[in-house]
């Protein structure tokens, strides 16, 4: 079964899956039996050998097998596909450009917003790798800076959660820390329904319930990001985490 959606960076890189018994070309549904010899042109070659040479022969090399995936798998728009196909050919912007009937400066365009998408790409795979290592839980969507600020594993939540809010939910004393006020704010946002719009009172009416300082914590959630209000202060709604 090809398994090209689920690959990791060193699958994408190789352009096979290695397992316990086989090499899989990630590509289509070829495989070699890791422990066979294979002849080929009266020669014969090991599974990994084979694999590579399938490569080149079926899908035309790895970069264009992987040129070839679908805009949804590569997130690159058609002529992005197209130029990195012809910068691979090695040949020159003035070159490119009659060929796509376009200007040498828009070439150039295209050169500098792939290497920036690279870098773009560098930098998401970082932070993914972050996020599994240490599990962190992720920013609200209306988050209005991010920073270290949000680098809060489900532990730091709960610790900080049971140290602010009592038994009865209430907190006796708001955290002047930055990472423990946004954790007691997202806890705060949940007593709002993200389907209904609140009046001033309303949101007021419900902050009594867990703080006494309710104005600066309704402040607090608008700066922050997980309430939101219409330019009059009429209507409030909370921000869908």
């Amino acid at each position: 079964m090809n398994s090209i959606s689920t690959a990791s960076l060193l699958e994408y890189e190789q352009g096979y899956r290695s397992t316990e018994s086989h090499f899989h070309c990630l590509f289509c549904e070829v495989s070699y039996e890791k422990d066979q010899v294979y002849p080929i042109a009266d020669r014969f070659y090991t599974a990994k050998k084979c694999l590579l040479l399938h490569l080149n022969e079926a899908h035309g090399g790895l970069l264009n097998a992987l040129l070839s995936l679908s805009r949804e798998q590569t997130g690159l728009s058609e002529i992005q596909q197209e130029i990195l196909s012809l910068f691979a050919q090695g040949l020159s912007d003035a070159v490119i450009a009659q060929r796509l009937g376009i200007s040498n400066s828009t070439v150039r365009n295209h050169r500098f917003k792939l290497k920036e998408k690279e870098r773009q790409a560098k930098v998401f795979l970082g932070i993914m790798s972050h996020l599994e290592e240490k599990d962190f839980v992720l920013p609200h969507t209306g988050a209005t800076m991010l920073d270290d600020r949000y680098t809060i594993t489900p532990e730091e939540r709960e610790k900080i959660i049971a140290t602010y809010f009592d038994q009865n939910e209430f907190i006796q004393q708001f955290p002047s820390k930055e990472k423990r006020k946004i954790v007691v704010l997202s806890v705060l946002a949940q007593k709002f329904d993200p389907q209904k719009n609140y009046s001033e009172r309303a949101v007021n009416d419900i902050l009594k319930q867990f703080i006494a300082d309710y104005v600066t914590v309704r402040r607090y959630l608008i700066e922050y990001g997980f309430m939101q209000r219409t330019k009059d202060g009429k209507t409030y709604w909370v921000t869908v985490s």
